[in-house]
């Protein structure tokens, strides 16, 4: 058997062109993902289909997003879902190019089921949010100087959640596994740590995305000086995995 790999894609590697390209291709069951610029000044109409949920990610550069005739200011670190609006423009300031991914799910029947079980202001309205104003929480596998935060809490998409490490070195997330749910690191700004899965390693630098192979068990390093800043994305076999989310301590102050 070979040696287990750490699939990861440079998203650096694509140009300021508009562009929109599928990356991590049948990795994960039910869910596409497309790393997406705009040139600066572009505005382009984005839809979703029925059936499908669609999250937007914005990592790179300025600009806005209209969504029934209201305006979203998109700066890098900010997640957008339109949930059922289904037609969106996003534009790219003239400063720069906006980068950013757009991450689809499937909704299967249970989910159909399921959705009409949660708050419907959450799944009616769109949700729109900047990292660094959603709700901080704490876990054991972190160290006490580690922010993290929710920035997509599980009951707006069934089986999926999202959010936030931040921690500067020497640090770590300590070693853990969770064979129940799929998981995507998406590097931040900054970003530059290892990220272990059993016997594979891989650096981890800003902007690049990677799977964590299902059932491994991984951390994350950084080194002294060094900052370790990630989205981790968890991708839900079955609504019962979500238990794991109650490792996650929420801090009622934030």
């Amino acid at each position: 058997m070979s040696k287990q790999e750490i699939p990861i894609v440079n998203l650096n590697a694509k140009n300021d062109l508009s562009s929109s390209i599928l990356i991590m291709e049948n990795e994960i069951k039910d869910i596409e993902i497309e790393h997406i610029s705009n040139t600066a000044g572009l505005t382009i109409t984005d839809s979703t289909k029925e059936g499908y949920k669609s999250i937007y990610i914005f990592t790179k550069g300025t600009g806005s997003i209209i969504a029934e005739d209201k305006n979203y200011e998109i700066v890098p670190e900010t997640i957008f879902l339109p949930n059922i609006i289904q037609s969106i423009e996003i534009k790219a300031d003239e400063a720069a190019p906006l980068h950013y991914l757009k991450i689809t799910s499937k909704l299967s029947e249970q989910d159909q089921k399921e959705l009409e079980d949660f708050p419907a202001e959450d799944t009616q309205n769109v949700y729109y949010a900047k990292f660094s104003d959603c709700q901080s929480y704490t876990e054991p596998i972190k160290s006490p100087g580690t922010i993290s935060r929710t920035i997509l809490p599980n009951k707006i998409i069934p089986r999926v959640a999202m959010g936030t490490v931040q921690t500067k070195g020497p640090d770590e997330v300590g070693a853990h596994e969770h064979p129940m749910l799929e998981q995507l690191f998406l590097g931040l700004a900054g970003n530059k740590c290892t990220v272990y899965a059993d016997d594979a390693q891989v650096e981890f630098p800003e902007h690049s995305l990677l799977h964590i192979p299902l059932g491994s068990r991984h951390s994350v390093t950084v080194d002294e000086g060094e900052t370790l800043h990630y989205v981790w994305m968890d991708f839900f076999m079955d609504s019962k995995g979500e238990e794991w989310l109650k490792t996650h301590i929420v801090d009622e102050e934030s």
